[in-house]
């Protein structure tokens, strides 16, 4: 939440009770919401501008000829679906054959922290292939 819009509450009290005349008043109101709805569009154009600006960033990491740099996300896609293999099909398959053989039980891994990373790529991969179905596929 912006400053401005902590102030703006109070100071619309003290604008009620300071101005009798209610068209002054309701200038003064409309100005007072004017500069809230400013400083949250700058907010929000703030916003964006990141956003794009990492944006570009990923598009030329993906561009980049060296597998360490245009690699990394697909190999983090790859690490999270191997581990999504081991924690719902091998680990539970081992874990049960492990107790039938009297051997230690494999370790399990922390969901948790996989299923944020997974999503977070998820939802990364949607926006790529959002992109590529409106046309704005790039080519690589």
């Amino acid at each position: 939440m912006a400053l401005l819009d902590l102030i703006v509450g109070p100071v619309m009290d003290i604008v009620n009770k300071l101005i009798p005349d209610p068209a002054q008043k309701a200038q003064a109101q409309l100005q007072l919401l004017q500069l809230q709805q400013n400083a949250q569009f700058k907010e929000i154009d703030a916003q964006l501008q990141a956003a794009q600006q990492q944006t570009d960033t990923n598009k030329i990491e993906a561009a980049n000829a060296s597998l360490f740099v245009a690699g990394w996300r697909p190999f983090v896609g790859w690490v999270c679906g191997a581990g999504l293999a081991y924690q719902y099909l091998v680990d539970p398959l081992f874990s049960w054959f492990a107790l039938i053989m009297h051997w230690p039980v494999p370790p399990s891994l922390d969901l948790q922290t996989l299923i944020t990373l997974l999503g977070g790529m998820l939802g990364f991969g949607y926006m790529r292939t959002k992109e590529k179905l409106n046309g704005v596929d790039s080519g690589h």
